[in-house]
């Protein structure tokens, strides 16, 4: 992964998006990593995989608490304002 400046990101700015088609390129600022570039393509792909992933984990939550009886109708008790 290249490392670019904030400031040379910013002054090369052409170049810096032509890169991050190729691959992430990250920014720095002070010492540290600020940002990263990726391509919309990648982005896309990142944006579908973490999606799939919450939603197998929304999944096996559902079927792990079905296992240990939690009913809509026991979760509506146990969410009741009783003040």
């Amino acid at each position: 992964m290249q490392t670019f400046s904030a400031n040379q990101a910013k002054t090369q700015f052409g170049h810096f998006i032509d890169l991050a088609q190729r691959e992430p390129v990250r920014v720095m600022r002070r010492d540290r990593v600020v940002g990263v570039m990726v391509s919309a393509q990648d982005y896309e792909a990142m944006r579908a995989f973490y999606a799939d992933r919450l939603q197998h984990t929304l999944e096996r939550t559902a079927a792990e608490a079905e296992r240990a009886g939690l009913t809509p109708e026991v979760l509506e008790d146990l969410l009741r304002d009783e003040s």
